[in-house]
């Protein structure tokens, strides 16, 4: 069947099949086990394992499968049944291990529509649990900055703590279509930045208006969540930026914990393409 995806090289639509990936120039693109294709040329790989390690994908994809996220998720799913047309072509640019994009897919479905979807990510780790999560949305390997679809193919478009990859969110999206950019809130994980410093500071939120589109709404999403154990604990800061930029002995202390509560808050902000 005709895939969402264009080949990387020429640029022609791709024709999806059992085990590969065919463009009408003979270039083709092998599936793997799991369901996803690479898209990602070998000149455009900054490294030899780009996106999340398999350490990263896993803590991500564990933390996530607890439904710790799930009021996002349902807002997220809610707002794409409220802006889909009746046939729609979805994208989720930087869709890590699928979590939001099967629930997206599956709200739109259950909800009368013929969906056409697909998501991108540098992380193979993170798509080999995403093509196992939702099979019948299409996953590759490519980057946000060259996404390897068409000119105005997708009516909605999703980014979940990605990258603002906005010119070629810009060329993807139809006239009209609807883009979906998740960030946190003032407090999202604030306690759990109490324990990681000394003097932790709250998220700017804002409303910033990019060129070649609108605002339609900010859709608030707000809650504590509570973290049973030091794994799971764990798992959230490695999902997190903190990771990289903690000191020693805020992980110290994070890592003395057995539980936690913590504020958990997004805000959806909503884009209508001109």
């Amino acid at each position: 069947m005709e895939s969402l995806f264009r080949c990387p090289l020429c640029q022609r639509a791709l024709d999806r099949q059992e085990n590969r990936y065919l463009c009408p120039q003979g270039h083709s693109f092998d599936r793997a086990a799991a369901g996803y294709v690479h898209l990602l040329p070998a000149n455009k790989m900054h490294s030899k394992d780009p996106g999340d390690d398999k350490g990263m994908a896993t803590a991500r994809n564990r933390f996530l499968s607890g439904d710790y996220y799930r009021p996002l998720c349902d807002a997220l799913a809610e707002l794409a049944v409220k802006y889909a047309p009746e046939t729609v072509s979805v994208f989720d640019a930087g869709c890590g291990e699928g979590y939001y994009s099967a629930a997206i897919y599956r709200a739109l479905v259950q909800a009368g529509r013929q969906v056409r979807m697909a998501g991108a990510d540098l992380s193979k780790h993170a798509l080999r649990r995403a093509a196992k999560r939702e099979k019948e949305v299409e996953f590759a390997v490519a980057s946000v900055y060259d996404l390897p679809v068409g000119d105005q193919c997708a009516d909605l478009l999703f980014n979940c703590f990605s990258p603002l990859a906005l010119e070629e969110f810009r060329r993807i999206l139809k006239p009209g279509g609807i883009y979906f950019y998740v960030v946190p809130g003032e407090r999202h994980l604030w306690e759990l930045k109490n324990v990681l410093y000394d003097r932790p500071y709250p998220n700017t939120e804002k409303r910033t208006p990019y060129e070649g589109f609108s605002y339609l709404e900010v859709r608030p999403v707000d809650g504590t969540i509570h973290l049973p154990d030091q794994q799971t604990i764990f798992d959230l800061f490695q999902m997190t930026p903190y990771f990289w930029k903690t000191p020693r002995e805020g992980v110290q202390r994070l890592t003395a914990l057995d539980s936690l509560d913590t504020t958990i808050s997004f805000r959806i902000h909503v884009f209508q393409k001109e």
